[in-house]
């Protein structure tokens, strides 16, 4: 395309889509208007109810059928007194019952509460009573694990937990607990809910609350409000990918987090187009899928793009259907390399966070880059090594220079809101203040990026994703706290100080947590014991990977724990002469690092 057509092109698209979408977004969701997610549904179905929704495990569903089933949902709540205001938590695999029911909260006027399938005791506890559930629709699947925490969840049994069976295959789902109502049963005898008994639920109401990743048991949950979650129903419409009703959108990332749910299902269903769901994702599956079920397009998260390629190529890889795929994380080292070798024509990665302000798109499909911004971005100095903001004698924050990283910063404002959390302590941890001036407030999102060349597209600003910074590290998709891990690690009665911290490994996405530790005098490390320790308090990604065991621990000239050269040496055998322990792919607790795996680790051959 020349020059020419591509201005041409791209200023269409701009004042087509964008500009009425950058309108909206500008706009906090209005106090009076009547708009969510069950009423985009009912929109859909209306206009296609025939057509296949949701395709899983040799099952489907039309948009007119959940639609029904929805309202049953819906109305079998309100019979049990669920109404507007309540919350209702739901901890489900991905399956057709999970739309079922999420969006049968909403319609019977609640919020969701989205819990995370692999959280487990004091964890799962939280997420149900800091949103102050009123009931608990659980998976059968899940049954057990909430069994062993139901006394804790300030619900009562035998009314307030809702199980909804799981059949797999052609096998009877297992029996409904004692202290649980069979919801499966009760909602397939129960008729849709009324129309003039829907309640009008508006724009600023809460539609979901999404948590952060739950790095011990204490998740933040992220308010996530109507007007937000139609607005995603927007995005996918008209910028980027552009779903189309006759297009097959191919999900098998979890629908507890935003991605997989928002970015994918709610553009999906905005358009009424068919949903191939899977339960989880699957590599060696992955080209079969696709093929099986003609999907043009794909939502993804970086490592499930890093895992399909350290699968053995082969010369058919490219003949695949896919023609556009929407995600984040994409990292730019491995970019052209997935592009063609599956023969991709768009890849439209995206950046946000459940409860941020600050949102990129890749609008016109450039390689390596999270695309521009929605609203205009801030890019302050930030001092790794010291892990710190730079600041001028006056106290403010330094804006960066085109092309050097920065601490990506949203304004707060009335046009780019920053809701946070059910927590006002959390919340407020995450605004600066004084920014620039006396009384400013941004959103701190804790990532680096900088402005990259993306080649001609009309002027506007692209941006490429470099790095976590501060008390955070990413692993397996998660966002994962080092003090909350080291928290839990210093409870071990041999440990007199631990100092967590994110690594590289090779051929993996983000950084795997490496916990340095003091033992205290007279000690000895134990990894059986601080390995049943980790295993029953963190979440299986949030568990340190390394172990590094120190003489001494190292601190900075202004006593705060020693990370730079920690992070530096990480766990490679001619930076470091103390003892390391690593936790195996599959492997049941913490053994000593050799040469021989660590070379395996080195060449992308460990199974990480």
């Amino acid at each position: 395309m020349s020059i020419v057509a591509e201005t041409l092109s791209s200023a269409k698209v701009i004042f087509r889509d964008l500009v009425p979408l950058a309108v909206r977004m500008a706009k906090p969701p209005a106090p009076d208007v009547v708009d969510n997610l069950p009423m985009r549904l009912a929109k859909t179905a209306s206009e296609c109810p025939n057509k296949n929704a949701i395709i899983f495990e040799g099952r489907s569903i039309t948009w007119g059928e959940l639609d029904q089933r929805v309202s049953q949902v819906a109305q079998a709540l309100r019979e049990r007194g669920v109404t507007f205001g309540d919350t209702v938590s739901l901890m489900m695999d991905n399956r057709i019952e999970f739309i079922e029911n999420m969006f049968g909260i909403m319609r019977a006027g609640a919020a969701v509460s989205l819990i995370n399938t692999n959280l487990h005791g004091a964890q799962l506890v939280h997420c149900v009573t800091t949103t102050n559930a009123k009931a608990f629709v659980v998976g059968s699947e899940h049954a057990d694990t909430v069994g062993e925490v139901k006394a804790d969840c300030n619900l009562e049994e035998g009314k307030d937990f809702l199980v909804v069976a799981d059949k797999v295959a052609d096998k009877d789902a297992a029996p409904t607990p004692n202290w649980a109502v069979d919801f499966s049963q009760v909602t397939g005898d129960t008729l849709p809910i009324a129309e003039e008994n829907i309640v009008p639920v508006r724009q600023q109401d809460p539609a979901l609350y999404i948590f952060t990743s739950g790095t011990t048991g204490l998740p933040k949950a992220a308010i996530q409000k109507q007007g937000r979650q139609t607005l995603f129903c927007e995005l996918g419409k008209r910028v980027g990918w552009k779903l189309k009703r006759d297009d097959t959108l191919y999900i098998c990332l979890p629908l507890y987090h935003a991605t997989g749910l928002c970015i994918g299902f709610l553009g999906a269903m905005e358009v009424g187009a068919s949903v191939v769901l899977k339960r989880k994702f699957s590599a060696s599956q992955f080209l079969n899928d696709v093929r099986e079920h003609r999907c043009n397009a794909f939502i993804y998260i970086g490592e499930l793009c890093r895992y399909l390629l350290s699968q053995p190529v082969k010369a058919d890889d490219g003949n695949n259907p896919i023609e556009k795929m929407t995600g984040n994380g994409l990292r730019p080292d491995i970019w052209m390399e997935f592009k063609e070798r599956f023969q991709i024509p768009g890849i439209y990665e995206f950046y946000g966070a459940s409860e941020g302000n600050a949102t990129f798109m890749n609008f016109f499909n450039r390689d390596k880059t999270i695309g521009a911004a929605i609203m205009p971005p801030s890019l302050v100095q930030y001092d790794v090594a010291n892990d710190e903001i730079v600041r001028d004698a006056n106290g403010f924050c330094k804006k960066v220079e085109p092309g050097e990283p920065g601490l990506l910063l949203g304004p707060i404002t009335a046009a780019t809101e920053f809701v946070g959390y059910t927590d006002r302590e959390a919340t407020e941890k995450k605004i600066l203040r004084d920014v620039f001036k006396k009384g400013d407030a941004y959103f701190n999102t804790g990532d680096l990026i900088k402005m990259v060349d993306a080649g001609f597209a009309l002027g506007l600003k692209h941006y490429q994703f470099v790095d976590r910074v501060g008390d955070t590290f990413r692993w397996k998709g998660e966002n994962c706290s080092t003090n909350e891990v080291g928290e839990i690690i210093n409870g071990h009665e041999d440990i007199e100080v631990c100092n967590v911290y994110g690594v590289e490994v090779p051929g993996t996405d983000g950084r795997a947590g490496m916990a340095a530790l003091l033992l205290k005098e007279g000690a000895t490390f134990d990894p059986t014991s601080v390995s049943e320790l980790v295993q029953k308090d963190l979440a299986s990604y949030a568990r340190p990977v390394f172990i590094r065991i120190l003489p001494e621990q190292q601190l900075t000239g202004t006593f705060k724990l020693q990370k730079g050269d920690l992070r530096e040496a990480a766990y490679h055998p001619d930076k470091v002469t103390d003892d390391i322990y690593v936790w195996k792919p599959g492997g049941s607790g913490y053994e000593k690092l050799d040469v021989e795996f660590y070379e395996k680790v080195m060449a992308s051959e460990a199974g990480y």
